[in-house]
């Protein structure tokens, strides 16, 4: 549910509960995994490599599975503070666990589990200690919701606008996808796809790249602003793409993104994009949204009736100003 771009989680779904319920799975899976360590020989090389399973369980076990465990069952204090041993135990092992595959090409998938346990378990345990996922923390610096200095001319919002491309897209669709596919490779993840897998994703980049940029040119030039959180639109924007979807810019991004991973036979930068998108869906529009509503009111909450948010009308609403 979002209150004012606060995200919490359904009625019925106390956040205590949902956090115990995690923490116990949490417990659930890692006695299990250790079980498969000690017995199926594929499943210790591949996620441990050539560490010692024995000298490993020795911390593993309290400081992950029973504090997990322990996290599930006890009253609330302790449960906090089981969930923050586990939490940290967990992180201290991802970066670990990665810093030992980068050098040794070893355990790559016990890297990725780890990933995946300690995103979850850093959930967790604000829904554990705050009853909430505080989102709004991500909110800084460029990404804090801000209007564009009234009276500046379009010029200067291209310009800005020109900027923001080669940065973010550079760094979002260029630089971290380079290097999430080195650590893939290293960590020897690579999976065999289709040969023509590639020119797929030079469609879907060069189609989602034009989108993009469709996007970027409505929302500067009938805007009076930037797509830049720290310099938004100050007028509601219902021209061009937005004219079909409410958030065109997010689309494109997403697709390029996976684009590129096809571009790149990675799907480790696919999945990247499409995490990206559950942290843009459920972390940050709550916030967008709320800061439109507070912006223009009635006005965006008309259009937000008119148009999906993911999925574009077949016919255009409103009209470019």
């Amino acid at each position: 549910m979002i209150a004012d771009g606060r995200v919490s989680l359904p009625r019925g779904f106390p956040a205590a509960t949902v956090a115990r319920a995690y923490f116990a799975l949490q417990a659930l899976a890692g006695g299990a995994w250790w079980v498969g360590v000690f017995t199926v020989p594929v499943v210790r090389t591949t996620t441990l490599g050539e560490l010692d399973p024995v000298a490993v369980a020795v911390l593993d076990v309290p400081l992950f599975v029973v504090a997990s465990a322990l996290a599930a069952v006890l009253p609330l204090r302790a449960a906090r503070w089981a969930a923050g041993t586990a939490t940290a135990w967990t992180l201290a092992v991802t970066v670990l666990l990665a810093t030992y595959a980068t050098v040794t090409t070893l355990a790559g998938w016990g890297v990725v589990l780890m990933i995946a346990a300690s995103v979850a378990s850093v959930g967790a345990v604000f829904l554990l200690v705050l009853g909430r996922v505080p989102t709004e923390w991500l909110l800084v610096g460029p990404f804090a919701f801000r209007r564009a200095r009234p009276g500046r001319s379009p010029l200067a919002h291209v310009a800005a606008t020109a900027a923001q491309i080669v940065v973010f897209w550079g760094l979002f669709l260029v630089v971290l996808p380079v290097i999430i596919r080195a650590l893939e490779e290293r960590w020897r993840l690579v999976l065999p796809l289709p040969a023509a897998v590639d020119v797929v994703g030079i469609v879907v980049v060069v189609a989602a790249s034009a989108l993009g940029l469709w996007s970027a040119a409505a929302m500067t030039v009938e805007g009076d602003g930037t797509p830049l959180p720290s310099a938004m639109p100050n007028r509601l924007v219902v021209a061009g793409p937005y004219r079909f979807v409410r958030n065109p810019m997010a689309l494109a991004g997403i697709a390029q993104g996976v684009g590129v991973g096809l571009l790149m036979s990675s799907w480790m930068v696919v999945v990247y994009a499409l995490a990206g998108s559950l942290v843009w869906n459920y972390a940050i529009r709550p916030h967008e949204e709320a800061d439109l509503v507070r912006a223009f009111g009635d006005e965006y909450r008309a259009y937000a009736r008119a148009v999906r948010c993911w999925i574009p009308r077949l016919r255009p609403v409103g009209s470019g100003r």
